[in-house]
């Protein structure tokens, strides 16, 4: 149960002065919240800029294309020559060092009249500029008289919007929200708030929608500071309590001598990395506690997770249980079944798939036989959570792309077996301080070697001009056998503009290339874009026209040129994810990255970064420090931390002070129970950790 305290924050925002059933719908669409937005959302949409009014000067001393406040006299008023003409209405004013023209488009003759009656004396605020030899400002922000100068804020906060909400309903409803914050006690330890110099979570909040200089709402700043410490420190709370319950479930030693493994080792026409044999010990010192396996396996494109995670599978199967592999998407979990049956069928493991498209009769075979236990091995997707499947000993989780689920689909899949061990796995290299954010509760292993044999890619950035060329040269390739993935830009974030993209391209290249062009795109249904998929991986398509649906996973060693069009559209963990599609088999392979000129900064920064280098983990660590965490792992997902004031490429040293007050805390209560922790439990709620307290509650 949420502490009543906290109520008045968990209200809906349409209870707030100046919102009401009209704004609260465009404010509920603001803040992504279709259930409905409330107070406290409303507190946490934080401004992201400032415009400075303080600047009170005479017209002769105002700075030109800057904001200033001036006061002024009403001299002449120059309306248009007829109401419909589509010239403006002007307005003279001066004080006694010049003059100003106030020009109004579009503008509403009575309300000016009224506003800027002749000789008044009015105070004026906007940004003054120089036009044909005359200073004018074009609709001042604000006009009033002394009344209202001296409640205007000098310094403004400038909030995000959305269409039909003005820059007042927000203002108003987010100092309504602040006037409702309660007196809360203090969650930050005396060290901390010492070594933070912290203000009150009160105040911060204050100062962020209040501003008094613009340095007030600076990411560095005191006052964001403090409210990016606080969910931080509910973050790790938050994942320190379940890492704990999930621990405190008494796990199983599964000792294995690795004889299934060593079959499949033998089989395979390569050594192990060193990195792949330090990983795999790591999981097997785990699997034989008596405690549950919690770990992160992280690696690079092609860095051999795959074979990782089919050893430990075997292990666990040797140790007379069963194993279960689940992938976000249908093409995934295919690729893992296919690419794992051979190895896994020469050691003499029984292996099967099972996916959402799987027919009832199909369904009912594969659950039969793993509550049986005549499988050992099941490769899905989110089909595993069913509550029809059901195995006869499920000892070892395995979780492929783990961003893309949520803690509460993590605890479902080991919840289908008794102290299940779980193993999760990443192809997106994440940076150190995300690893703690995201991953606090989890040990981690990372592979940071590639294979032998896989070649460097020749990575080039092209200006679009050069189209024709690289269509040449895919030409050229398709001719000598080899394929090509050309992949779709990303279109104002709108998934049907972006299938539109990708269907013109496709037509274009058709021209050239005529039957030989495929396409995928995420609009498709499941069972046309695996068959798409796989007339390319068979090379009855030689090009396959695509949106991102292909950055993960998919594998055609054939495949040697990546063409990415707008990269300066995507991140560069995702170019990188991209770039991993290729350089697979024994050819050399190229990525050509085409982008619109000119280029702003951050996009050349991100496109160079990739020509210097093929590090995945040197990639992610810019990524984070040139876009932010949200970014770097992809869409904010159900389950992630989804920061709402943290920005870890800011904030991120605050990590370890949180996770040691947070560890702290546990040892002393481990589920916070007394009224010594109670201000934990407030702050656990108010950020909405609730899987957490829902552990809180179950003790």
């Amino acid at each position: 149960m949420r502490p009543a305290l906290l109520d008045p924050l968990f209200a809906p925002a349409a209870t707030l002065p100046g919102v009401g059933p009209k704004y609260a719908k465009l404010i509920d669409r603001l803040l992504d919240r279709p259930q409905g937005a409330r107070v406290v959302d409303v507190l946490f949409h934080l401004p992201y800029a400032t415009i400075d009014r303080r600047a009170r000067p005479k017209i002769v001393e105002a700075t030109r294309d800057a904001i200033a406040t001036i006061e002024v006299r009403v001299v002449e008023h120059r309306p248009p020559p007829s109401p419909r003409s589509k010239a403006p209405y002007k307005v003279l004013v001066e004080d006694d060092t010049g003059d100003v023209e106030l020009v109004f488009f579009l503008a509403n003759f009575d309300w000016i009249k009224k506003r800027l009656p002749l000789g008044a004396t009015r105070w004026v605020s906007g940004k003054l500029e120089l036009w044909d030899g005359r200073l004018q400002m074009v609709h001042p922000d604000r006009v009033m008289d002394a009344e209202e100068l001296a409640k205007m804020p000098a310094v403004e906060p400038v909030y995000g919007l959305t269409e039909g909400l003005f820059p007042s309903t927000i203002s108003k409803a987010a100092l309504a929200a602040l006037a409702r914050l309660p007196k809360l006690p203090e969650w930050i330890d005396e060290t901390n708030l010492r070594r933070l110099q912290a203000i009150g979570f009160g105040e911060a909040l204050g100062v962020l929608h209040r501003p008094e200089a613009p340095a007030d709402i600076d990411p560095a700043g005191r006052a964001m500071v403090r409210l990016a410490y606080d969910e931080l420190l509910a973050n790790q709370l938050a994942l320190l309590m379940i890492r704990a319950r999930m621990r405190s479930v008494a796990g199983r030693a599964n000792i294995a001598e690795g004889r299934i493994a060593r079959r499949i080792l033998d089989a395979l026409p390569f050594a192990l990395t060193g990195a792949q044999t330090q990983a795999l010990a790591d999981i097997r010192a785990d699997l034989a506690e008596p405690k549950r396996m919690l770990r992160l396996l992280q690696g690079d494109v092609g860095s051999g997770k795959t074979i990782v995670a089919l050893l430990a599978m075997a292990d666990m199967v040797e140790a007379g249980r069963q194993a279960a592999l689940m992938a976000p998407t249908e093409i995934l979990a295919r690729q893992h079944f296919e690419r794992m049956r051979p190895l896994a069928e020469a050691a003499g493991l029984r292996i099967a798939l099972t996916t959402g498209r799987d027919k009832a009769a199909e369904r009912r075979q594969t659950s039969a036989a793993l509550a049986a236990g005549e499988i050992d091995i099941v490769v899905g997707t989110h089909a595993l959570f069913q509550e029809s499947v059901v195995f006869r000993d499920l000892g070892l989780a395995v979780v492929d792309e783990q961003h893309r689920f949520g803690v509460h689909q993590r605890l479902a899949l080991t919840g289908k077996g008794e102290a299940v061990d779980l193993l999760v796995m990443t192809a997106t290299p994440i940076p150190r301080t995300l690893v703690l954010a995201y991953f606090g509760d989890m040990d981690v292993s990372a592979l940071r070697e590639k294979p032998p044999g896989r070649k460097p890619i020749d990575t080039r950035v092209l200006p679009l001009e050069r189209l024709e060329e690289v269509v040449a040269g895919v030409g050229r390739a398709i001719a000598a056998g080899q394929r090509a993935y050309w992949i779709c830009p990303l279109v104002e974030e709108s998934e049907e503009l972006d299938v539109a993209a990708a269907e013109a391209r496709a037509e274009a290249l058709r021209h050239y290339f005529g039957d030989a062009i495929g396409l995928v795109h995420g609009r498709m249904k499941g069972p046309d874009k695996d068959a798409a998929m796989d007339r390319f991986q068979r090379g009855e398509t030689k090009v396959l026209v695509a949106t991102t649906v292909v950055e993960v996973g998919v594998d055609v060693p054939e495949a040697t040129i990546m063409v990415v069009e707008h990269a300066e559209r995507f991140g560069l963990a995702q170019l990188h994810q991209l770039r991993g599609r290729v350089g697979r088999g024994s050819a050399r392979s190229s990525c050509l990255l085409l982008y619109r000129a000119p280029l702003g900064e951050a996009a050349r920064a991100r496109l160079e970064i990739l020509r210097e280098s093929e590090d995945g983990f040197r990639i992610a660590e810019e990524d984070l420090r040139l876009r932010g965490e949200g970014e770097v792992l992809g869409v904010r997902q159900a389950g992630a931390p989804g920061f709402r004031v943290a920005r870890l490429e800011v904030h991120g040293k605050l990590l370890s002070l949180a996770r040691d007050q947070a560890a702290a805390a546990l040892e002393r209560s481990a589920n916070l129970s007394g009224e010594a922790n109670r201000a934990l439990r407030l702050l656990l709620y108010l950020f909405e950790r609730d899987e957490a307290a829902r552990l809180m509650e179950a003790g």
